[in-house]
């Protein structure tokens, strides 16, 4: 899919931007705050939540997501194998961060209300991985992978062969 920074930027982007505009509404519905929150501070959570996810992909989960499946497909030149197997890298270590992030927020909002947070964070981990896998597979990463090769793929490639 991308082969160069700039489009590996472009496709980080519009992948986080559908999975944590997702993973968000999920969240808020798993939390019962959709009555609770104002539009504003829902936008803020996204946004915030989306800044913490880029920043996740392209220096720590992203690079060592890619490291672990190019390693477990290096026997491999199925695409599909690859492709599945870069996702659940990537959904597994932005779940991991991400649930931490999720959790520390809801923390900050609602206060603590657990007598263990490792229990606490296993259950927000499973709830938000469980979603998160099928997301990222069936659903964002068709639709990323489309609008990327439609929109992106075709333009930064029209505009090297028209100089």
């Amino acid at each position: 899919m991308p082969t160069t920074r700039r489009e590996s930027l472009y496709f980080g982007l519009i992948m986080c931007f559908g999975m944590v505009f997702f993973m968000t509404l999920y969240n808020f519905y798993l939390n019962d705050t959709f009555g609770q929150i104002s539009f504003m501070g829902g936008i803020t959570d996204f946004f915030i939540g989306f800044m913490v996810a880029i920043i996740l992909d392209l220096y720590l989960v992203g690079p060592i997501a890619k490291k672990i499946a190019f390693r477990l497909t290096a026997n491999t030149t199925n695409v599909v194998y690859k492709v599945l197997t870069i996702s659940t890298c990537m959904v597994t270590g932005m779940a991991f961060f991400m649930s931490i992030y999720g959790l520390g927020i809801n923390y900050f909002h609602n206060g603590f209300y657990s007598n263990s947070i490792i229990t606490e964070y296993l259950s927000v981990f499973s709830k938000n991985f469980i979603v998160a896998l099928p997301l990222q597979i069936i659903i964002m990463g068709p639709i990323v992978r489309f609008i990327f090769t439609k929109y992106i793929k075709n333009t930064q490639t029209n505009l090297v062969t028209k100089h």
